[in-house]
This record gives C-alpha cells, sequence and structure tokens, in this order.
C-alpha cells in the first residue's frame, strides 16, 4: 500500500452528490466510524462502503473521484459509428426498403443491425439517435379510406353545434 496516496487532498467541490458521498464516508471513516454505521447514516450498503474503502487502499484518495469512462459496458458502437449511423439515416428509410420516409426507432434498429451487426431495444435507440441528434418520429396511423373532405365538413358544421354548452341552470337543484 502507498501510503502517500492514501492520505492525499480530499477536493473541496464535486462533480456529482455520489462523489460528494464517497468523500463523505471517507471523512467518517477518518473520525473512526466503523462501516456499518457510515453504510447506515449515507444510506447505502455495507458493500458499497467496503468497495470504495478497498479503492482507497488501492489508489488512494484520489480514488473516490468520478470516472465517467468506468460506467457502464463499453458501447457497442464507437463514436465513428454513430458519424456513420447518421450518414445511413439521411439517406432515406426507403433507401433501406420500408415503406414511407418516416424512420421510426424499430426502423433505426434494424439499420443499425444491418449495417453494423449490433441489435438494441428500441428504447436504446431513441438514446442512440438523440446522441446522434436526431429526433424520433411517430408515423400518424390514418386509415385508407378517410375522407378529408367530409370530415373537414364535419369539424364546420357538426362539432360547433356538439361543443355549445347547455343553458345554465337557476334555481334550487332540488325540488
Amino acid at each position: 500500500m502507498n501510503t502517500e496516496r492514501k492520505h492525499d487532498t480530499i477536493p473541496t467541490s464535486f462533480t456529482d452528490w455520489r462523489e460528494a458521498r464517497r468523500f463523505r464516508a471517507w471523512e467518517l471513516h477518518e473520525k473512526g466510524w466503523r462501516h456499518v454505521h457510515i453504510a447506515e447514516a449515507l444510506g447505502v450498503s455495507e458493500g458499497a462502503v467496503s468497495q470504495w474503502f478497498k479503492a482507497v487502499r488501492e489508489g488512494g484518495v484520489l480514488a473516490l473521484l468520478s470516472d465517467p469512462g468506468k460506467r457502464g459496458p463499453k458501447p457497442r458502437l464507437s463514436e465513428d459509428d454513430l458519424a456513420q449511423l447518421g450518414a445511413y439515416l439521411s439517406r432515406g428509410a426507403e433507401a433501406y426498403g420500408f415503406r414511407g420516409a418516416v424512420w421510426t426507432r424499430a426502423r433505426v434498429g434494424k439499420v443499425i443491425e444491418k449495417e453494423f451487426g449490433v441489435t438494441y431495444s428500441e428504447r436504446h435507440v431513441g438514446r442512440l439517435l438523440k446522441q446522434i441528434g436526431w429526433t424520433r418520429q411517430k408515423p400518424v396511423e390514418r386509415a385508407d379510406q378517410r375522407d378529408e373532405a367530409s370530415i373537414a365538413q364535419w369539424r364546420a358544421e357538426t362539432f360547433p353545434e356538439l361543443k355549445k354548452k347547455p343553458p345554465e341552470k337557476r334555481g334550487p337543484w332540488s325540488s
């Protein structure tokens, strides 16, 4: 164990609340608190506290700093792949054999699978679209038999009559 690194200076500002919580745990540890009491005070498991302190033993107090690169699995699509995805989508949905020009999450998922050999849930496809600056589109589902002229006429003539409020009742509610 490298004792010089163990007593590194604790930062005064934190990138997020989780980081602040880990450093608070370390402060309590330095005051002599037991793991079980630290976990209880901070609303975490004893296992979490144990992992944090193991990180301190191995890398010093600064090991408690947030490292965004540590969280989650390695992305299956690289930044270049995501840029290429935008180019693929720019070709249009019909270029991939879809009927209509609307991109849905399901359609984009099929393109990702075809071009990159990777499958994602529709929810994650939405996250990827947001990441590359594309907004999700939802197709308007309308019957082929729709008669737009009749609908416009109904809206202009019948609907206003239905919208009218009943006359206001005056007097007592019961007799």
